[in-house]
């Protein structure tokens, strides 16, 4: 930026003559007609001041600083506020909007302030002065600067040239007599304010201490307390202080305030308390120490202290259609933004503009007025502000001034004293509270760059705004808060039900993350607990941009995972930020050879360690995961770089992570229990099948029911001699675990019988004897046991005993089905059996095929497969393998129905090659 001054004299255009047509009306009369003024300059030019702004958002604040400078030199502080917020727009059109350099011009001269504006971008049509129309909404991002111009100047107008544009405002000096700060009206006598014959100012000094360290006369004369009985006492002795609902502050408080303004009681000599209206300031000795100086008079007489407020005119403010203007309108403007964030950023934006600062921010009270959370800002980092919290009360960092309005006229002396400014670079602050009915909604607040910017006139102006919005602010965050409730709960029945819908471990861990990603966070990972001995570990990561998951899931194995505390609520987790931070600046360092290595071997990784970086560095919180009294896990959210957690969105995640953690748990135990039965129930299954010479052997098996894997129905096949084999199959009554546990003894007690030498009736017998000894818990069986002895010649004989047993059928190779055994009792239901078996002899090419009555009792409707179904199908198996075979029968059964089978079903299939 570069400026020039020049006092006194005629100063003459910078322009050359023959770029500066001459001020003359252009007779158009279309929307295209241009209106300028055209009455000569006769003022005299006293001074002048320019100064030209690169095209960059931050040339507005230097702008708006470099005019009120200017005007406030020339002592025309009354045309200050004006001025620069018709500059701001102006400049606002030229470096941002039209994107080019801006050249600012202040003429002084006897009757005004003569501002030009101008920018390089001659094309950009400018909407005109007599075409109301076509000017556009107030509210719009850009164009309301010609609008303001019409509004507030007493003259205006637009000049182009073909290489620049320019727009320039005159405002009027008022009338007012020199020295006058502030006055009112000539008022008759009995309007005037009550006070004794003489007023009596008590001057009270109070120490760093708070003790009395100075009292007058008057002090003494109004109170009643001699200087030498209340000199080293504190205050706090003689004060009667108000305890107002809504504020913490109190005597102390005030007295630690630079400046504080209010009423009070002294209690005096007698006893009686005397109310009285205070002004205090804060000042320090030649040696730094602080005190407080109290002015006091009766609180009937405070209009000697009182400053005068700012309020709007007994008449409201009328419009140019002569109704009167809502003063909430006339600082937000018309129309008001719906929705809470569009209010809050227009609320900062215009806060900014009116006290000329170079940021503005909003913070909104938590329900219960702990914790203050940043919802809009203008001129800072707002990405990295968003969503902060700070504490109001106690605590570091805690956000001391949100309850009353309060000045800083440099906070390098009170470093801390506004965290949110932190490392902003702003020096001066003035906030406000944002109060309804006595309770704090929020704190409003504007920020220079320069020390000294702001006092209490201009906390007192951004006070009046502050008291315009609160309500609508108020209704506003309500409203937001009752659909985030709405959403809250919709939210939660619907992660519910999908929660409920499965028990398997990884589905769980996936939902828990899709829920939170991205509606809750950017980013999260799930670490699980198996037992209270182990270490957490990193089960699930799920990012909304894929392509960094693998990235995220490196750098948090790369760090200690967080403490499994059951304190429940969000804690915030510092170490993946610092992780990723380091490892970002390590490879920038690498990238840049300041490590020594060659950098072409790094610059490949760079790209995906800043992306992590960036995608892990805001705010990371954790929340446990606790079931049945265990920390089964954590749920780790996290945000981007610079980003904060709602305090809405945490509230929401915990009772996402208590539903979540219950279900995962669930999962767990389902898991485990269906591990052991799985277990259990393999071990009731033959390990594998023996390999026959001369013969093929294929079984089927299919258990009925979900996660079953062994049923009723069960085979074996297996070695009792030299060259002798033992084959069963067999169907105990029912289905699932208590099926199973016959199955068990029945497949077990089949091999001991049958290696000790016994006939297969005398196996059988024996086995029934067995099932019979269970009692009440026996069930009846039916079986088929066999064994079989290939021969020499190729062929294979067979003693079969079918106990109640669907009877086997023989596959001849010509194609002929017949049964292969006769039916005899089932087991498990008479004590005394007298079975006998059969002999068989299979040929080369033939098939024996043995299933249980879940393969024929396939049911469609009223048809069932039955016996005759099943020889059918198998007539059609000559010339295939045993494994073909049993394929072919159970496609058959499976096509037969098109529901799930209801009972349990086994194939053997047997073939002499």
């Amino acid at each position: 930026m570069t400026t020039g001054l020049i006092p006194g004299g005629q100063t003459p255009d910078p322009r050359p003559s023959s770029a500066r047509p001459p001020q003359q009306r252009r007779d158009h009369t279309g929307p295209g007609a241009l209106h300028v003024d055209d009455r000569p300059r006769s003022s005299v030019i006293t001074a002048r001041a320019a100064a030209r702004f690169e095209p960059v958002g931050r040339s507005v604040a230097t702008a708006r600083s470099f005019v009120r400078d200017t005007l406030q030199g020339w002592g025309f502080a009354d045309i200050v506020d004006d001025a620069v917020v018709l500059t701001s727009e102006l400049v606002t059109n030229a470096v941002v909007h039209a994107g080019t350099h801006a050249e600012v011009l202040c003429l002084r001269s006897d009757d005004g302030v003569r501002i030009e504006v101008a920018d390089r971008y001659p094309e950009r049509e400018i909407p005109l002065q007599g075409s109301p129309a076509s000017m556009g909404s107030p509210d719009r991002e850009g164009g309301r600067g010609l609008q303001l111009c019409a509004a507030i100047a007493g003259r205006w107008g637009v000049e182009y040239t073909p290489t620049h544009k320019q727009v320039w405002f005159q405002l009027e000096l008022p009338d007012r007599p020199v020295g006058t700060r502030a006055a009112g009206p000539s008022l008759p006598a009995d309007l005037l304010p009550i006070a004794d014959s003489r007023v009596r100012v008590a001057v009270v000094q109070i120490d760093g201490a708070g003790a009395v360290s100075a009292w007058n006369e008057d002090a003494e004369e109004l109170f009643g307390h001699p200087a030498d009985q209340v000199t080293g006492k504190p205050l706090t002795d003689i004060a009667a202080w108000p305890h107002t609902p809504g504020t913490s502050t109190g005597i102390v408080e005030a007295l630690q305030l630079s400046r504080w303004e209010g009423s009070y009681g002294i209690r005096g000599a007698d006893g009686r308390v005397t109310p009285v209206y205070a002004s205090h300031l804060r000042v320090r000795d030649t040696d730094g120490e602080p005190s407080t100086v109290c002015l006091l008079v009766r609180d009937h007489e405070r209009a000697v202290l009182q400053t005068p407020l700012r309020v709007p005119a007994s008449d409201p403010p009328v419009g140019s259609d002569g109704q009167s203007t809502d003063p909430f309108e006339v600082f937000i403007g018309s129309p008001a933004p719906d929705d809470l964030d569009g209010l809050l950023q227009r609320t900062v934006e215009r806060a900014r503009d009116m006290l000329d600062a170079d940021s503005a921010f909003l913070l909104l009270a938590t329900d219960d007025e702990t914790e203050l959370e940043v919802r809009a800002s203008t001129g800072l980092p707002s990405a990295r502000q968003r969503f902060a919290r700070v504490p109001v009360e106690a605590g570091p960092g805690r956000y001391g001034s949100a309850r009353m309005p309060a000045v800083h006229e440099d906070l390098l002396a009170v470093p801390g004293a506004v965290p949110l400014l932190n490392g902003t670079g702003m020096r001066s602050v003035v906030t406000v509270p944002l109060k309804v009915e006595g309770r704090l909604t929020g704190s409003l607040g504007v920020a220079a760059e320069s020390p000294g910017r702001y006092s209490n006139e201009e906390a007192l102006r951004l006070q009046f705004a502050a008291d315009r919005i609160a309500l609508a602010v108020e209704s506003a965050r309500l409203g937001e808060l009752e659909r985030l409730r709405r959403g809250s709960l919709s939210f939660l029945v619907e992660a519910s039900d999908l929660l409920a819908g499965t028990l398997d471990r990884d589905q769980t861990l996936a939902l828990m993350a899709q829920m939170t990603v991205p509606t809750l966070a950017t980013w999260c990972a799930v670490y699980t607990i198996a037992d209270q001995a182990s270490d957490p570990y990193l089960s699930y990561v799920l990012h909304e941009d894929e392509e960094l998951i693998d990235g995220i899931k490196s750098l948090l194995s790369k760090i200690a995972p967080p403490d499994p505390v059951p304190t429940p609520g969000a804690r915030v987790w510092a170490a993946p930020a610092e992780a990723a931070h380091d490892a970002a600046l390590r490879s920038s360092m690498r990238s840049l050879g300041l490590t020594g290595g060659p950098t072409h071997q790094v610059s490949s990784g760079i790209g995906p360690t800043l992306a992590t970086a960036s995608a892990v560095g805001g705010e990371t919180v954790v929340l446990p995961l606790v079931a049945r009294n265990r920390v089964i896990g954590m749920l780790t959210l996290g945000k981007p770089t610079d980003e904060h957690f709602r305090q809405e969105i945490l509230e929401l995640a915990e009772d996402l992570s208590r539903r979540a953690a219950l279900a995962l748990d669930n999962a767990r135990l389902y898991s485990e229990r269906t591990a052991i039965s799985q277990a259990l129930q393999r071990s009731l299954l033959p390990p594998e099948l023996p390999e026959i010479d001369g013969v093929e052997v294929e079984v089927i098996y299919r258990a009925a029911g979900e996660g079953n894997e062994v049923g009723g129905d069960f085979y074996d096949v297996f070695p009792i001699s030299d060259g002798a084999y033992g084959f069963a199959i067999g169907d105990v009554c029912g289905t699932g675990p208590n099926a199973a546990a016959v199955t068990g003894l029945a497949r077990h007690a089949l091999r001991l019988l049958a290696r000790e030498g016994l006939s297969g009736p005398a196996v059988l017998e024996r086995l029934n004897s067995a099932i019979l000894d269970e009692g009440a818990r026996s069930r009846f069986l039916t079986l088929l046991y066999g064994e079989m002895r290939p021969q020499e010649d190729g062929s294979a004989e067979l003693k079969v005993v079918c106990a109640g047993h669907p009877l086997p059928l023989r596959l001849r190779q010509d194609g002929t089905v017949e049964p292969a055994a006769e039916p005899q009792p089932l087991l498990g239901v008479i004590e005394d059996l007298e079975l006998y078996e059969q002999t068989i002899t299979l040929d080369p090419g033939d098939v024996l095929l043995c299933v249980t009555d879940g393969v024929t009792e396939r049911r469609e409707g009223a048809r069932m497969l039955g016996d005759d179904g099943l020889a059918d199908v198998l007539t059609a198996c000559t010339g295939l393998t045993a494994g073909a075979v049993a394929a072919r029968i159970m496609r058959a059964v499976e096509r037969f129905a098109s529901d799930a089978p209801s009972d349990d079903m086994a194939i053997l299939a047997m073939r002499v090659a």
